[in-house]
């Protein structure tokens, strides 16, 4: 009994057979021709076949277009038959074909895949009931379809003849369906509804939605269209009044400048509101005579108008591996920074957009912020311009004054855009910690707009009182503290720290970039002036001692200068400049290391500090005398660097009897602790280690290592807090001649900052409580007592005790012996 039904499902398989041309996006309808490429090897295969044996073919769309090798599972099940009525062989091999349809057909089972598919199928009717909606349905179809084609004028005129020709609402619906600009699912939901009525309504809406559509495109088509007449119709009878004004002879120069300036507002490409606005202005000028000083307030302000870049810009080049060459050939070094500038214009490159927060660029004077800037200009291809607003406190100069004031003129920002002549310069706002504020308002809130990505695509100054786009502005900070930033601006920002340079890198800036640019401004060649690495480094100890390089160069150009002179003098004159006769040149040298004569005391003690302008050390004095207890504090501390020694003497008070002081030292000595220099102000709580260092050597008589120099915050029990700042402090540290450096054990995350030749050339002891930094710094193991009195008991008990066990010399080029690095860190 199977083998009898088997052989009756292949009897109907082979009755009702029929191959399978799977289509991408196209779909045929019955009674309509489409033209077909036929590409792939089984198509053209079955396409030959079918047309030398006379056969017809099924014509399914696939489910997905981007199917490469579709098979049964690839493709409608619901399709068209169609035969081939033209075929064409071009020289590539494939086929191009015009195929006619005839009727819809479902697929019931594949039959074969090889060498194309091949499909059992049944045929589809059309279910069609007549009645009198169904009518009034076709004939309300007919003329949508001709007043869509009204709307079209490239649609052929005998579209509407063939519509009107149509009687059979079936093939009505096929023809529109066909002619109709529908994606390629509403195709395949027509010719699947086999309902004439429901396949009617369907078509009727999807009619009607692309007739509001065409309508509305008409509607704004038309709208441009008279603007433009307008247009033109005023353009024409304006060069009419003028030929006729002329040919009388009766030229006003008024008229003359007004008719310049609405020539100039037609070419500037304002928007809409710029453009009313300065129509309107126009309109007053014509109106005001000369003479009044309104006329010359409404000029200027016109003139500013025309001169804004509304609708100029630059195109982005973006290049990354021209980017990071520029940045190379003008900068070294600063390989973290540039990897994020890289970073910032790859994010803008693959978004064909620059965005996301400001860049500040945050270092002491003379490391290259401002020529960062340049070169990021220089790389994408845009204009530069810089704005300096160190010492701004009035928010006019930056939103402008309001033209009611007598010389009102716009703020820095509109006048940088005029100046770049572009929509889209990069803008450099220098020294942007500087900005002051009074009773004039304050300048940083009205940064806060200009800087606000989501807010500066309107930016409203107060004299042109528009709208301006600055959100295409590429807009870059520099500061040398952050600490005068308020915290929203500051959240506007992204924060790009550059340090100061070490003295290799120096050595380096000098010959690459700072001899070069010197002896070119001085007019001399290479054959009349050299100057040796060692002369060089000699004008970096002995002549700056700064984080940048700005007084390097400017020593540089002072040899440079008096080798011009000598050489004007006597032309054959050639300079070698080596570290045995710069003297000559630069006269004697201004920095002396003086810290073993300063440290040469009981008493002094070697601490380092941070300032916006870079890393630096400073001594701290300490000495007692007869008294009862006072404390003095001299060298203009503030309240943080007060408190720090107030806690360092009563920590030692609370150890007294573990530094072998009498009970009563305290309270019949005076403690005097002063910190040159005395003209400079001095705050912060990372001195509290060199505090209590030079109190403790002052009461033990230890001198403190030459050699050495320390920071730290301490508490009242004696641990050493983390601080910010390390890697300047060191760097300089090492400008000083100091070769060993006692930090919080917290901060050796931060050493990997500190650069290799530096950390090559010093050592680093972290760490925990103040004992290890007496052990340290005075060489001598202060050990608590086993045995405590009773007063001393009662006075220790709340106290660690000290110890020296946690003491680890960190030679920081040999990483196997970092250990134990604390995740915590403070600023």
């Amino acid at each position: 009994m199977a083998a009898a039904k088997q052989k009756r499902v292949n009897e109907v398989v082979a009755t009702h057979l029929i191959g399978i041309l799977p289509l991408q996006e196209a779909v045929l309808f019955p009674n309509t021709v489409i033209p077909l490429a036929v590409v792939k090897k089984p198509g053209i295969q079955l396409v030959e076949e079918a047309l030398r044996e006379g056969r017809p073919i099924g014509l399914t769309v696939l489910k997905d277009k981007d199917t490469e090798d579709p098979g049964p599972d690839d493709v409608r099940r619901i399709g068209t038959i169609g035969t081939i009525q033209k075929m064409l062989k071009v020289p590539d091999g494939t086929l191009r074909c015009i195929v006619a349809g005839q009727s819809v057909f479902n697929i019931e089972q594949f039959v074969q895949t090889e060498p194309y598919l091949v499909a059992a199928y049944t045929e589809l009717p059309d279910i069609t009931q007549e009645s009198e909606e169904l009518h009034a349905m076709q004939r309300n179809l007919a003329g949508l379809f001709q007043k869509l084609l009204g709307y079209l004028p490239q649609a052929p005129r005998e579209m509407e003849m063939e519509v009107q020709n149509i009687t059979d609402p079936n093939l009505l619906t096929y023809f529109v369906a066909s002619t109709m600009r529908l994606d390629t699912a509403d195709r395949q939901a027509i010719l699947e509804e086999r309902n004439t009525d429901k396949r009617m309504r369907k078509l009727t809406m999807l009619l009607t939605k692309e007739l509001e559509v065409v309508e509305l495109g008409h509607k704004i088509q038309s709208d441009i269209q008279r603007e433009m007449e307008k247009n033109q119709r005023d353009f024409y009878l304006r060069q009419q009044l003028r030929a006729i004004q002329e040919e009388l002879g009766e030229t006003d120069p008024q008229q003359a400048e007004t008719n310049e300036l609405r020539t100039k507002i037609d070419e500037a490409k304002m928007p809409e509101d710029a453009k009313k606005a300065a129509d309107r202005e126009l309109d007053r000028l014509s109106k005001v005579p000369q003479a009044s000083p309104e006329y010359s307030v409404i000029r200027t302000y016109l003139d500013w108008l025309v001169q804004m870049p509304w609708g100029i810009e630059t195109t982005d080049q973006i290049d990354i591996r021209n980017a990071r060459q520029v940045l190379d050939q003008d900068h070294y070094d600063l390989e973290k920074v540039k990897d994020r500038i890289i970073e910032y214009l790859a994010v803008g490159k693959l978004k064909k957009r620059l965005t996301g927060p400001i860049l500040c660029f945050a270092g002491p004077p003379g490391v290259g912020k401002t020529s960062l800037g340049q070169s990021i200009a220089k790389a994408m291809g845009r204009k530069f311009v810089r704005l300096s607003v160190g010492g701004v406190r009035d928010e006019s100069e930056i939103r402008g004054h309001r033209r009611t004031y007598i010389g009102a003129m716009p703020g820095t920002i509109v006048r940088a855009i005029r100046d770049a002549g572009t929509r889209n310069p990069v803008v450099m706002i220098d020294e942007i910690d500087k900005v002051g504020s009074d009773y004039r308002g304050d300048p940083q809130s009205a940064l806060l707009e200009v800087l606000d990505p989501e807010q500066n695509n309107s930016f409203r100054d107060h004299y042109l009182d528009l709208p301006f786009d600055l959100s295409q502005v590429l807009f870059i900070c520099t500061a040398n503290s952050l600490d005068t930033i308020s915290p929203p601006l500051r959240d506007r920002m992204e924060i790009i720290t550059l340090s100061g340079y070490t003295e290799l890198e120096k050595l380096q800036i000098a010959k690459r970039y700072l001899v070069k640019k010197q002896r070119l401004a001085n007019g001399l060649k290479d054959s009349q002036v050299q100057i040796s690495d060692t002369a060089v480094r000699a004008i970096i100890g002995d002549y700056t001692r700064e984080a940048g390089v700005r007084n390097l160069e400017r020593e540089i150009g002072t040899i440079f200068r008096k080798v011009a002179r000598k050489i004007a003098e006597s032309p054959r004159y050639k300079a070698r400049i080596r570290p045995d006769n710069i003297v000559e040149f630069l006269s004697k040298p201004r920095f002396y290391n003086e810290t073993k004569k300063r440290v040469a005391s009981v008493g002094v003690a070697t601490g380092m500090f941070y300032t916006p302008v870079g890393g630096d050390i400073l001594f701290i004095e300490a000495t007692s005398m007869p008294g009862t207890g006072k404390l003095t504090l001299t060298g203009q501390l503030g309240d943080v660097m007060k408190e720090s020694a107030t806690a360092a003497v009563s920590f030692l008070r609370s150890r007294s009897g573990e530094l072998g002081v009498a009970d009563d030292f305290f309270s019949k000595h005076d403690l005097h602790i002063h910190v040159p220099a005395g003209a400079q102000p001095k705050d912060g709580p990372s001195a509290g280690t060199a505090i209590a260092s030079a109190i403790a050597s002052m009461l033990t008589g230890l001198k403190v290592d030459s050699d050495l120099a320390m920071t730290g915050e301490i508490t009242l029990t004696g641990q050493v807090l983390p601080i910010g700042g390390l890697k300047e402090k060191v760097l300089g540290a090492k400008r000083a001649g100091i070769k060993k450096i006692i930090m919080p054990r917290r901060n050796e995350v931060d050493l990997d900052d500190i650069p290799k030749e530096v950390r090559d050339t010093m050592a680093f002891v972290p760490v925990e409580e103040l004992s290890e930094v007496f052990y340290e710094a005075l060489g001598k193991r202060v050990i608590t007592p086993v045995l405590l009195g009773p007063e001393q008991a009662r006075r220790s008990s709340n106290v660690v005790p000290m110890r020296r066990s946690s003491v680890k010399r960190v030679n920081v080029n040999r990483k196997a012996r970092r250990n134990s690095i604390a995740t915590g860190r403070k600023r």
